[in-house]
């Protein structure tokens, strides 16, 4: 009897330990683009987080073949809707806040590096802890959060895919820190009737760590939802507001080539 209550109490514990693990167990499962079922669901609550790893911001220079998208001074090469960037720039930063801004220029595939800093908020946990993020081609998310001292879902943290792949390791810097993302991107190809010919992919580094090693995107970014693909061509960057004052600065861009598109199919 007593063994049976030790059995019943540990379960009861593990029952209690996962209730209160932040996330989803009400979501659809991850499908890959070629129909293959993954085991985990959309922001699952019992996926593994990653481990954390000490790691720091890694300024980059932005080299000679570089689009420089924001240097300190303006926000000139954003855009709020057809208007000007409505975020403020104060002290070299560019502080989110008035809604997501985007490129004024389109792009495909691409070398991006940025820097990042999230408010100091101890008050606020998961998804409302320095939340924003950056979006390749205005779809394909690379999550920002302040992940360092905040628990959240694992495919929802600092340098998440969002809602599909979480990063190797959390190399998220302590609350008030910068952060570091150089991320090269491959932009998705799709077939001339619109079908998907070969997925989106990306590697990610964070400050100076690799935690995204040429993953593939299931699709669009997606909230508690499967990501889709739908054919489109080349497209901004866009920068969430998620009403945090996240701080930006030294964010520059490289197109990058791929010679092989030429060669008929």
């Amino acid at each position: 009897m007593l063994r049976w209550m030790i059995v019943l109490s540990g379960l009861a514990t593990l029952l209690a330990a996962q209730a209160e693990q932040p996330g989803y167990d009400d979501t659809p499962k991850l499908v890959r683009f070629d129909g293959t079922e993954l085991p985990w669901r959309v922001h699952d609550r019992v996926r593994m987080r990653p481990p954390k790893v000490v790691a720091e911001c890694v300024r980059a220079p932005a080299p000679m073949d570089s689009i420089l998208l924001f240097d300190g001074t303006n926000l000139d090469s954003w855009r709020s809707g057809q208007s000007a960037a409505r975020w403020k720039v104060e002290d070299g930063l560019a502080l989110a806040g008035g809604g997501d801004i985007s490129t004024a220029e389109q792009f495909l595939d691409l070398q991006l590096h940025l820097e990042w800093r999230a408010p100091s908020e101890d008050k606020k946990e998961g998804q409302a802890r320095g939340n924003s993020g950056v979006f390749l081609m205005e779809r394909y998310e690379v999550q920002i959060l302040e992940s360092e001292g905040s628990v959240t879902y694992a495919d929802g943290q600092a340098a998440a895919l969002y809602g599909q792949w979480p990063p190797l390791v959390n190399a998220t810097a302590p609350m008030g820190c910068w952060n570091s993302y150089d991320i090269t991107f491959r932009a998705p190809r799709f077939k001339k009737e619109g079908s998907l010919d070969s997925a989106a992919r990306v590697t990610v580094l964070h400050n100076g760590l690799i935690v995204q090693n040429n993953r593939e995107f299931f699709g669009a970014t997606a909230h508690r939802a499967l990501p889709r693909y739908a054919a489109h061509g080349a497209a901004p960057l866009r920068l969430q507001d998620h009403g945090n004052p996240v701080a930006f600065r030294n964010i520059w861009v490289r197109k990058l080539v791929d010679e092989t598109d030429s060669i008929p199919r």
